[in-house]
């Protein structure tokens, strides 16, 4: 049990079947099968090389297809007319637009100019507000430096220069480090959350 193999060694490269019936063969088919250079893994390295080309194939057309699509929406944003040039220059108005009744489409063009400086100016009103709690968030090194976590720290590298052949022995002096350093960093979450 266990001392052989799960599989039979390979004998030959010949397959005998046997059949209850005669089964007969014409010489030109057996010839053609025995002249036949193809092999199992000539079979397999061909399945293998036409599949690579399918994929291949198909990656190329996703391509082709994801560039068109890029290059269909890069002309549509060209196309749009730019509300940058309106907000930089205001009295340079062209005299459509200066019209009293330039019509539904000068109106809807007015609104969503407007309606994108609005949100250019509560996004900006945001990244101003980020940045002050950021710059209220700021802690000096002087203040993240705590005695106790000092003290902790030296009695642990203490600890091991002693016992350099034991270090499991400091395993006492490891874990106030590790209290203390949990007690600093809740401190500091507590500072950040509020």
């Amino acid at each position: 049990m266990g001392q052989g193999s799960s599989k039979p060694p390979p004998s030959s490269t010949q397959h005998v079947f046997t059949s209850d019936s005669p089964v007969n063969f014409s010489p030109d088919l057996i010839n053609a099968l025995q002249a036949s250079p193809e092999t199992d893994s000539t079979r397999s390295k061909d399945l293998e090389l036409h599949i690579q080309r399918r994929v291949h194939s198909e990656l190329a057309r996703l391509e082709a297809e994801h560039t068109k699509r890029l290059d269909a929406l890069k002309e549509q944003i060209s196309a749009a007319p730019d509300s940058t040039t309106e907000s930089v220059h205001p009295d340079a108005r062209t005299p459509d637009q200066s019209s009293s009744s330039g019509g539904p489409d000068h109106k809807a063009a007015a609104e969503g100019d407007k309606m994108r400086d609005l949100g250019r100016q509560s996004v900006q009103k945001e990244i101003d507000m980020l940045q002050e709690k950021l710059k209220r968030r700021r802690i000096k090194e002087e203040v993240v430096k705590d005695k106790a976590v000092e003290k902790a720290r030296s009695e642990v590298i203490n600890c091991l220069r002693l016992n350099d052949r034991r270090p499991l022995d400091c395993w006492r002096e490891v874990e106030t480090f590790k209290e203390e350093v949990g007690r600093l960093e809740k401190d500091f979450l507590e500072k950040v959350m509020l």
